[in-house]
């Protein structure tokens, strides 16, 4: 699962979710790509069961880039802990999702066979998506 090699400090707050994105707007290595339409944090196994989607569906007749990293700390307590006892461990890692943002991008396979990868992806993930093309 994709998660940072290191960081500079453990946990992280919880930061504001608005606005639109300013990075990751155009389709750069592929010719096909999955843009984002609402803002949410991706999980680390969210983005893992997308990439797999997509693998097995276009099996080896592409390439496939993840253009969004999992680097921003959740924290969490375990069930019935009490109020108060500071902030809980790392649980698990997500990527913070713009509307606009170029999530996927793909190469190699035909426009209908990608779209279809890419829309099966989209299921997986808590962001509406939509399939664009470079053309």
């Amino acid at each position: 699962m994709l998660m940072p090699k290191k960081t500079k400090w453990r946990k992280d707050h919880k930061r504001r979710r608005g606005g639109k994105a300013t990075r990751n707007l155009n389709i750069s290595f592929g010719s096909y790509g999955l843009k984002s339409l609402t803002a949410c944090w991706v999980s680390a196994r969210q983005i893992e069961a997308a990439r797999r989607v997509m693998t097995k569906y276009i099996k080896k007749g592409g390439r496939i880039w993840i253009r969004i990293f999992p680097d921003k700390p959740v924290t969490a307590h375990g069930g019935e802990i009490p109020m108060g006892k500071g902030k809980g461990a790392v649980d698990h890692y997500v990527a913070i999702v713009k509307p606009g943002m170029i999530m996927f991008e793909m190469e190699g396979p035909d426009e209908a066979t990608a779209k279809k990868a890419m829309e099966s992806a989209g299921h997986k993930l808590p962001v509406k998506c939509q399939f664009i093309s470079k053309k």
